[in-house]
């Protein structure tokens, strides 16, 4: 029982350092003039989205664990596509 709980945790705190990591690069690209409307525009209609999918998957009876793992893909991958 206790398992499931541990791995909710570290996966919660690499959600923390991914998200810190997709932050400081966003801050960094605008702080050198790099940054764009484009860029601003999806961030802001990448929460609502991410919003609005956890809450289907809350009320469709999904885990915690469940919307942690969809956060973090999403994360992963504007890391990913702003690394380039």
């Amino acid at each position: 029982m206790l398992l499931p709980w541990m791995k909710l945790a570290t996966d919660t705190t690499m959600l923390a350092f991914e998200a810190q990591t997709v932050i400081w690069t966003r801050l960094s690209q605008a702080a050198m003039g790099r940054g764009s409307h484009a860029e601003n525009l999806l961030m802001v209609t990448e929460k609502i989205t991410a919003f609005t999918e956890a809450a289907a998957v809350v009320a469709a009876g999904g885990s915690a664990h469940k919307i942690v793992k969809g956060y973090r893909k999403k994360v992963r991958a504007n890391a990913k596509r702003l690394r380039r």
